[in-house]
């Protein structure tokens, strides 16, 4: 057979030999049928019947896969181009040489040619696997994204267990982390243009809705604090990006993971390019731009320096109107504080906060009905000590400094979301539940790896990702042919 990177076009695979690997499992198939037939039918014989067919099956699969693979080579050395070019560097050929790579059927053994660099210092190619897209040189794509899969909700052992339960694969914690890395720096470079047709998507369904607003894009972001092996606890940082319909209704979000960072600024940096790329192709009805955190350093800083400010694509020369809400839920710990200072933990403070609460939640201008109640409280309250003093003011200076955006029940009526909860949401489904584990401690890169994978899978964007990813693989060109049956053999020292 041709090979795939002498000619532009793959040949026709020879019928007679994928036939031939046929007709020798064809037998063993049968031979496992007529085993499970003559024996009495139980859950344990149809346990045992269906394992070994599987099995007989997955190796026959094994064999046509391994046989197909390595007939994309040309039988003779001499048939292989003599040289290759690949983003304007110049390969020469080099013998075959063996790797034993994954698939989903199984391990399989690759006979393929090596090209070397001409310029020294440069690292060569495998086209064989190049054309095939073995990622990492260790596993088949259709293996890859199962591994990437598994590898974003499990362990690294789970996984290599589930590798070599299900596959066949023994491999070790070095070439699983070397193989999700190479995974993860391959799909982050088409994330942000996949989540933001997913984006784009939930809001022509927000569009399309029936209801009195117009539809909401709602931004969060939050942090949460880590394990890292070097180290204490460090601060890894989150953000959400969700499509609320014309009655209020949240239809999705995309996700999006740093690990710990100085100030944050890869996060911001991502948010603030996916945002900008949605906000630019969207050609529908007018948006309204909600912004809804705690009133932390960070998610302040970005308000300030980077929502505020950012062009509205739709209005050259003007700037997008965005509405920063102080969540709802964290106004009321800042609630219960002050309920705590003023009542401890007796039956009139829960009745208190209760009351309190509501009406923060339903009340017009409900935040200055709140401040007044606990004014006139610690005014009729015995003298406080000085940590209850502290966690008193603590409370009220937060909720009066941040009033202006505290007016839930006008935001309620408006169909605008009120509390943070997808964000609270996103550090934990993120974070706590793969990276939290118990006796867990992480490297900056071994992390983020697992957390690129993680917010694909979440975001509901890992099919666009992956497809995206393998249709842009680069492959070699051939610069110099090699010598067919009809030409005099090149010898390599000559021609190379």
């Amino acid at each position: 057979m041709n090979s795939t990177i002498s000619s532009p076009s793959i040949a026709i695979p020879d019928s007679a030999n994928v036939m031939k690997m046929l007709s020798q499992l064809a037998p063993k198939v049968l031979a496992v049928v007529r085993a499970f037939r003559e024996g009495t039918p139980t859950a344990e014989s149809a346990l045992a019947f269906e394992k070994q067919l599987a099995a007989c099956l997955r190796e026959g699969g094994r064999e046509l896969v391994e046989a197909e693979f390595n007939d994309l080579e040309p039988a003779k050395f001499e048939d292989c181009p003599v040289r290759l070019q690949l983003a304007k560097e110049e390969y020469k050929r080099r013998r075959k040489s063996p790797n034993v790579i994954g698939a989903l059927f199984g391990p399989i053994t690759l006979q393929r040619y090596r090209y070397e660099a001409l310029e020294r210092g440069e690292r060569g190619i495998i086209p064989l696997e190049m054309h095939l897209g073995i990622e990492a040189g260790l596993a088949t794509p259709a293996l890859a994204e199962r591994i990437g899969l598994q590898a974003a909700d499990h362990t690294q052992q789970q996984v290599l267990h589930w590798l070599q339960r299900e596959h066949g694969i023994h491999w070790s914690v070095d070439s699983l982390r070397m193989l999700l890395a190479s995974l993860s720096e391959g799909l982050s470079g088409f994330s942000q243009s996949a989540q933001t047709r997913r984006i784009l998507a939930l809001l022509r369904q927000a569009a399309k809705s029936k209801g009195p607003h117009r539809p909401v894009l709602a931004v969060g972001r939050d942090g949460i604090m880590i394990p890292m092996r070097h180290g204490a606890y460090q601060e890894a940082s989150t953000a959400t990006i969700s499509v609320m319909d014309r009655r209020g209704k949240r239809l999705g979000s995309v996700y999006l993971g740093q690990m710990p960072e100085p100030g944050q600024h890869q996060l911001s940096c991502q948010l603030t390019a996916l945002l900008s790329d949605v906000l630019a192709k969207w050609k529908g009805c007018e948006l309204r731009c909600v912004y809804i955190t705690d009133a932390g350093h960070h998610p302040q800083e970005y308000f300030e320096k980077v929502l505020k400010k950012m062009p509205d694509p739709q209005r050259p020369g003007h700037f997008l109107e965005w509405q920063w809400i102080v969540d709802f839920w964290h106004a009321c710990c800042y609630l219960t504080k002050m309920r705590e200072a003023l009542f401890g933990g007796s039956r009139a403070g829960r009745k208190w906060f209760k009351r309190m609460r509501h009406w923060l939640r339903h009340r017009q201008r409900g935040i200055s009905d709140v401040l007044r109640s606990a004014t006139q409280q610690k005014n009729l309250a015995p003298d406080l000590d000085e940590a209850q003093e502290k966690m008193f003011w603590d409370g009220y200076r937060y909720l009066r400094k941040y009033a202006p955006r505290m007016d839930y029940s006008r935001y309620h009526r408006q169909g605008k979301p009120i509390g943070s909860g997808v964000t609270e949401a996103a550090c934990k489904t993120v974070f706590t539940q793969r990276i939290k584990q118990s006796g867990m401690r992480w490297e900056t890169l071994g992390g983020q790896a697992i957390v690129n994978l993680r917010v694909l899978k979440l975001s509901g964007v890992w099919p666009d990702a992956f497809q995206s990813y393998q249709r842009s693989r680069p492959l070699p060109k051939s610069k110099q042919p090699g010598s067919y049956l009809n030409r005099t053999p090149l010898k390599l020292n000559t021609a190379a």
